[in-house]
């Protein structure tokens, strides 16, 4: 009798170590989890103010009509209108990449908005504009190294984006 209760109490406390570990297992491998969702969310969130830095210190220029915007879009054959639409179309790209539900909408405009300021730079205007080193032209680099990011980590919402609705 003895031997069947030590048997069933053996048996019960393997059982209890096999949940422990099972129990412990899951808890690590949701902490861990959560660290990785943690560390994608503030790479999300500093991205997103970076762009909208760099796009919100540009606005100011555009809509102030400052020389070097004037300079730029005169270049291009596109002043004042060229200016201000595309002040508009960088400040809708702020509003959607810092809003959390429509940050996928925002990267993908700020990409195409840097991509045409990038080709601007390589076939019309050149990578220094008024000596200026070329900063202009790296942020438009940065700004859209950073939009592509942000497409990458929500690329999950872009196939719900493509779906039609019938």
């Amino acid at each position: 009798m003895k031997l069947y209760l030590f048997y069933n109490t053996l048996k019960s406390w393997n059982k209890n170590q096999a949940n422990l570990k099972s129990k412990a297992e899951s808890n690590w491998k949701k902490q861990s989890n959560k660290t990785g969702i943690m560390k994608t969310t503030i790479l999300s969130w500093v991205l997103r103010i970076t762009v909208a830095v760099i796009l919100s210190q540009t606005l100011y220029f555009k809509f102030t009509g400052a020389e070097e915007s004037i300079h730029i879009f005169t270049t291009l054959g596109v002043e004042p209108y060229g200016r201000i639409a595309t002040g508009i179309l960088e400040l809708m790209t702020v509003i959607l990449i810092l809003i959390p539900r429509t940050t996928l909408l925002g990267a993908l405009l700020g990409c195409g908005i840097m991509i045409g300021a990038i080709l601007s730079h390589l076939f019309v205007l050149g990578i220094e504009i008024e000596n200026d080193g070329g900063t202009l032209f790296a942020l438009a680099h940065i700004t859209l190294f950073s939009c592509l990011t942000l497409i990458f980590l929500n690329r999950d919402k872009l196939q719900n984006l493509l779906k039609l609705k019938p």
